[in-house]
């Protein structure tokens, strides 16, 4: 990612600064159990921006890496995490281009309105087997709300379920432009 684009979300982020922090995404609640029986358990929130969803699975008992690019999202985050007094939470600024992401790593990956194809093969290979992706991102439909959207940053309708056609499919919908999957890896 170039400056211009990290540059870019700081600048995003730091317009919205006032802005009530967010909830995490929904998706979460239904398809994510707790880590219940004490065990260390991981979880990667990629492009997580303010966090939200990283924070809620660390209070779920869940240890967990938020990667973004943004440094002013993350000292939001990192605001939020002293707030609740929150420990199992690594804020991490990365340029996920570039980012090293361990295999075989991760209980639960959360990915939420960013997508990077190339990224893929790489985020699948970083959750352990039994473990789930949560994958949510805009398809072409939503060039009906948003026309000027980049349309390589859009999923074809059906595209995302592709990805993870050899796991276990536990939840895979098709809104009216956002394509959402939890799936378990065998």
């Amino acid at each position: 990612m170039s400056d211009s684009e990290r540059l870019h979300w700081d600048q995003r982020y730091q317009n919205d600064m006032d802005a009530p922090y967010p909830p995490p995404y929904p998706l979460l609640f239904e398809t994510i159990p707790p880590v219940m029986d004490g065990s260390v358990q991981r979880a990667l929130d990629v492009a997580g921006g303010l966090g939200q969803n990283g924070l809620w699975l660390a209070e779920q008992g869940y240890v967990v890496d938020v990667l973004d690019i943004s440094r002013v999202a993350l000292t939001r985050a990192q605001d939020e995490v002293n707030r609740r007094h929150l420990r199992r939470v690594n804020l991490l600024r990365a340029d996920l281009d570039n980012a090293d992401i361990p295999a075989n790593t991760y209980a639960v990956l959360c990915v939420c309105f960013y997508l990077n194809r190339s990224l893929l093969s790489k985020l699948r290979a970083c959750v352990v087997s039994g473990g789930r992706a949560v994958y949510v991102a805009h398809n072409r439909r939503y060039l009906r709300v948003k026309p000027d959207a980049n349309p390589d940053y859009l999923l074809e309708v059906g595209e995302l379920a592709g990805y993870f056609a050899d796991w276990q499919i536990l939840h895979n919908t098709e809104d009216s432009h956002t394509s959402h999957i939890v799936a378990m890896k065998p």
